[in-house]
């Protein structure tokens, strides 16, 4: 046994020695510098030079070490990204545009969830200030604002995507929708609907507040009545779409059309019209084929209810009540947001907040 020991040690292999920026300079031919440089892409080194330092790098096995890079020059190139719900299609859809924007800059992405907790957001900006991100884009989750106000007092690169809560006197990439929804209450007005409702958001998030405004302006503007028995607010869920229009389809009279504040809430409200609706008691609307009616009517019925909802998504087509959905330019979203928060690390974003608004885009799936 000790003679297999002794034997193990005799041919252990030693660890392997971790090759240096110096070694990987002298075995190019250059300067430390110069081969930093390269390795780091900067246009200023010569392509031949570079492609020799890159060579070099590759034969010696060197790999750089970010982390000493990040303490000596402050930068990462990684940008911190908050969203208030993971699993929210819609965040993921933004997410994965700004990730791809960002990789084709050569930065990376660290995503995170505030769990649309207050407290949670004020803790992610603190945990990416520790990490020595470049920047940060948040997806708002409160009407709270004045954390990202002082976050960017303190120097912190920041832009807001989506939302625009209250006091937060940030960089701001967002879209019209007010104009969206009034566009689409007024699709649903021009298929002959005189009654439409509403499944709303949280008044207090711009997004639902601003959608709120420009369902209301379409009623003004086309003389429409308002029902306030006939509006819903929510938490922007699943969940939420699926209890409000149910509450409101279980009242008498109620309308044939109703205006979505969002993509989720509209996949509650096409549940409820796919299952609980089909074999509901509950009295039927003005017109509407619902209850146990429902469950017999074929799928083009005169007078089922029809949606038009905020958020066109791929599947949208499948949802089979839904008339028309706002397209929101995501992919735009996420250039822009990539573009202000990489100027804001230039420090070329000016001293005052830079608010942009979108177009948004009405489908019809008529």
């Amino acid at each position: 046994m000790i003679q297999k020991k002794q034997e193990a040690r005799r041919i252990a292999v030693p660890p392997r020695k971790v090759a240096t920026i110096r070694e990987v300079a002298a075995k190019a031919g250059v300067s430390t510098a110069t081969a930093s440089r390269a390795l780091n892409d900067d246009p200023k080194v010569l392509s031949s030079t570079a492609q020799r330092v890159r060579k070099a790098a590759a034969r010696l096995g060197y790999s750089a070490n970010h982390a000493a890079r990040s303490l000596k020059t402050r930068a990462t190139r990684t940008i911190g990204v908050i969203a208030p719900d993971l699993a929210t299609d819609f965040f993921m859809l933004l997410a994965d545009r700004i990730e791809g924007e960002l990789a084709a800059r050569g930065y990376g992405l660290l995503l995170c969830s505030s769990r649309e907790s207050l407290a949670e957001e004020k803790r992610l900006l603190g945990f990416f200030a520790e990490r020595l991100v470049d920047g940060v884009i948040a997806i708002p989750a409160t009407a709270s604002g004045s954390h990202f106000k002082a976050a960017a007092a303190r120097g912190m690169p920041l832009v807001l995507a989506d939302r625009s809560p209250r006091g937060a006197g940030t960089d701001a990439v967002l879209v019209d929708n007010e104009g969206g929804a009034c566009a689409a209450t007024r699709a649903l007005a021009g298929l002959g609907h005189r009654r439409i409702g509403l499944v709303g958001g949280d008044p207090r998030l711009s997004t639902a507040r601003e959608r709120h405004a420009g369902y209301l302006r379409a009623l003004a503007e086309l003389g429409l009545p308002r029902e306030e028995a006939f509006e819903r607010y929510g938490n922007m869920h699943i969940d939420s779409g699926y209890r409000m229009l149910g509450q409101m389809l279980s009242l008498p009279g109620a309308p044939g059309a109703f205006f979505v504040v969002n993509a989720d809430t509209h996949i509650g409200c096409t549940n409820w019209l796919m299952t609980a609706g089909r074999s509901a008691d509950s009295p039927a609307a003005e017109g509407v084929s619902t209850g146990r009616a429902m469950a017999v009517a074929p799928a083009a019925t005169v007078g089922r209810v029809e949606l038009a909802a905020f958020d066109e998504m791929p599947y949208s087509p499948l949802l089979c009540f839904c008339r028309f959905a706002v397209e929101q330019p995501v992919a735009m979203m996420g250039q822009e947001a990539v573009r202000l928060i990489l100027e804001r690390i230039a420090g070329d974003g000016g001293d005052r907040p830079r608010i942009l608004r979108l177009p948004t885009r009405l489908v019809s799936h008529g």
